[in-house]
């Protein structure tokens, strides 16, 4: 508002100065036509005196009512570049604002770039139109003083000037009238302005260089402060996108974290935390650290005073609590500190890992293992299963209790189970010591074969092993029991070839043997007598003499046309 009184007052004055040199005009021009003779020659001085000093009083005013103008519109377009922190709107401002003042054709603005050179960020002509490509000529042996030097230059007509005048740029594209200023940040040189006109000489004038030089200390501050703005907002964009990266990422960890600082505070929790622990985000942050490690485990405490106090992690820790909700579920815990960049704590972390579901799985594969054969299970891909099998040489056992049904008349069934499975499971120790593959339990009876899947070049001998195996454990399992309560194993074991494979559906499957030795070894184990081991020729010329044996008298085998050769092995050898 005060600018706008200060230009109508200066109007005002410019119009009454008008006003009386007009009026001394008229009265100047009516006195040298008509010289009254009654008016004494004093007169006509004193008014020709009047005229003279009205028109320098007039000239004086209208130079300083430029410098005014010029300064107003300094003051005025510094508040305005100061008002804007977008680079591209200063550095234009900054441009249309200096042609405007100092009357030139065409204004450039140059900043220095990362290595130090100039590059040409703005270029403008008189009706504020920004300049092409083909219009950039300009004078670069001023501009590089200017920039080397830091000091302004003013040439009136660059085509005569001694400095300039023999520079094949000034030459070529007829360069009169040029300003240049630097612009300083901290006594340092970031650029320069630039004006030029190459039509007129004698433009441009000292005070108008004084002008552009006061400018271009504004405009250097507002463009400096300008291109900091961008740059924090770059970084600040590049803050925001590490930050939604990182949220990204902290949100899809499978563990559940919780950050807090010094005190306690929650900071920070993922989503699987929130479902691990079956709370919000909400009710997680309004607790402490200490109240839901207390809530699941006080024994936590004290691990988090030592990872405070030794700034040392604390790792694996395994508990078992009640969730609400959830109910008892199995927790991996680990309390790491928290550091800046100094290493300094700030905080610790608190990871939790829900081992309930994996615990779980463990179980059940433990539960697996005893019903098949852990080398079958190494063998089994759940993505590539397929109905059928592949022909292959096996050694077969089987071995069958001996004396069950006797006993079975006298003990109730929950003892009779528990005797059962104390025989079978010395049977089943001794298979599986030797690597064999049990296929199934068949009531009181055990089945198994050896060389599948895992290939085994000793598997006659290995059957052999597992057979005197399974008598030596029942010895031992004897002096446990009663006499009434102690069975034997009859064994037969045969080699031959089998199919081996997945039988079934894919809704049941059974990892078996199928073939005519399957059917061999069972009918021989049917006429072993109680802890005695029958085997066909084909395990004796496989054994290479490793046992000692005997031949008994031929088995008449149901389904075999002709007898069947079988010896008795005593022992190894």
């Amino acid at each position: 508002m005060s600018e706008i009184k200060s230009a109508v007052r200066g109007d005002q004055l410019a119009a009454n100065l008008e006003n009386l040199r007009s009026a001394c005009y008229a009265i100047y021009n009516y006195l040298q036509v008509n010289r009254p003779a009654a008016l004494p020659p004093s007169f006509f001085e004193t008014v020709f005196g009047i005229t003279a000093l009205v028109k320098k009083i007039t000239a004086q005013f209208e130079e300083l009512e430029e410098e005014r103008r010029s300064l107003t519109a300094l003051a005025g377009m510094g508040q305005v570049i100061n008002t804007s922190l977008e680079l591209n709107t200063v550095l234009q401002i900054v441009m249309d604002t200096i042609i405007r003042l100092t009357g030139a054709e065409r204004g450039f603005l140059m900043l220095k770039d990362d290595t130090g050179n100039l590059v040409t960020r703005i270029a403008r002509n008189w009706v504020q139109e920004s300049l092409n490509t083909t219009e950039l000529h300009i004078s670069f042996t001023v501009i590089d003083r200017v920039a080397s030097e830091g000091l302004p230059v003013l040439t009136t007509n660059a085509q005569e000037d001694p400095r300039f005048g023999k520079q094949d740029s000034v030459i070529a594209h007829n360069l009169r009238s040029i300003m240049c200023v630097p612009l300083r940040v901290k006594s340092e040189v970031t650029g320069v302005i630039y004006v030029d006109n190459r039509i007129r000489s004698g433009l441009f004038t000292a005070k108008q260089l004084d002008l552009l030089a006061a400018f271009a200390n504004q405009a250097a501050v507002a463009i400096e402060n300008a291109r900091l703005f961008a740059s924090v907002q770059r970084s600040l964009a590049e803050v925001t996108e590490l930050k939604s990266l990182m949220d990204k990422v902290f949100a899809s960890i499978a563990s559940g974290v919780i950050t807090a600082d010094i005190d306690g505070n929650i900071l920070l929790c993922n989503r699987a935390a929130e479902q691990i622990l079956n709370q919000s985000a909400t009710g997680l942050g309004s607790q402490k650290l200490q109240q839901i490690l207390t809530s699941l485990s006080p024994a936590l405490i004290p691990e988090l005073q030592q990872v405070l106090q030794t700034d040392q992690p604390v790792l694996g820790l395994e508990i078992s609590p009640a969730i609400a909700g959830r109910g008892r579920i199995d927790l991996r815990i680990s309390i790491t500190p928290v550091k800046d960049g100094q290493q300094q704590t700030q905080g610790v972390a608190l990871v939790l890992d829900d081992m309930t579901e994996k615990k779980l799985l463990e179980a059940q594969r433990r539960l697996f293992e005893k019903m098949v054969s852990p080398a079958v299970i190494r063998q089994l891909n759940p993505d590539s299963l397929i109905l059928g099998g592949q022909r292959k040489e096996i050694t077969v056992l089987f071995a069958d209790i001996r004396g069950f049904t006797g006993i079975s008349e006298k003990l109730s069934p929950e003892e009779l189970v528990s005797i059962l499975n104390r025989h079978l499971a010395a049977a089943a120790e001794a298979i599986l010591q030797e690597e064999g593959t049990i296929d199934k339990f068949l009531g009181d009876a055990v089945m198994a074969w050896f060389n599948a899947p895992v290939r085994q070049p000793d598997h006659a001998l290995r059957a052999v092993r597992a057979a005197l195996h399974i008598r030596d454990s029942l010895k031992s399992l004897h002096q446990e029991l009663p006499p009434e309560q102690r069975l034997s194993f009859g064994i037969g074991i045969h080699t031959g070839e089998a199919v081996l494979g997945l039988i079934g559906s894919e809704k049941r499957l059974e990892y078996t043997a199928i073939g005519d030795c399957i059917n061999t070894a069972k009918r021989i184990q049917e006429n072993a007598r109680p802890n005695q081991i029958l085997v066909t020729q084909e395990v004796i010329d496989r054994l290479a003499g490793y046992a000692a044996y005997q031949p008994v008298e031929a088995i008449r085998a149901k389904g075999k046309r002709e007898p069947v050769q079988v010896y008795e092995i005593n022992f190894l050898v």
